[in-house]
């Protein structure tokens, strides 16, 4: 579940809520907002379907998978994720600065958390085929 919002950006369609571990881009009304409704109520549904549904309603991105985050003069922030189909927010340039800025300051922390957590996932994973190797070395004496 995402902690508290870091910045929160109120558009006429849309809200972008970053959080210190992910950024929500909801929608506001519409068939897309229903979709998008449906997707997050549903994971499995999201994380099989998800990637079809990707061009039409922005989906929350764990900043971890954020390479790399831009803005442009007139504001639209591109953020470019591996495995997905990027996604450009327009908004106006002060808030486009203050949004990345923030991704700026927060993706490397996420990325080293990530890094942390597979790190730790793998150490545990060959402590535990090591004890299993182990158990089964003793039950054939």
């Amino acid at each position: 579940m995402p902690d508290e919002i870091v910045l929160r950006i109120e558009k006429p369609h849309f809200v972008v809520k970053l959080h210190k571990d992910l950024l929500e881009v909801d929608l506001k009304k519409g068939f897309r907002k229903e979709m998008e409704d449906v997707l997050e109520a549903r994971p499995f549904i999201r994380d099989s379907l998800g990637a079809m549904f990707q061009w039409m309603i922005p989906l929350d991105v764990p900043l971890y998978l954020i390479t790399s985050v831009e803005a442009d003069k007139k504001g639209t922030v591109k953020l470019d994720i591996p495995g997905r189909k990027d996604i450009s927010i327009r908004l106006k340039p002060s808030e486009a600065k203050k949004l990345v800025d923030a991704l700026k300051e927060l993706i490397p922390i996420e990325k080293q958390k990530e890094h942390r957590r597979i790190q730790a996932y793998n150490q545990a994973e060959r402590e535990r085929e090591r004890h299993l190797s182990e158990a089964l070395k003793h039950s054939r004496v």
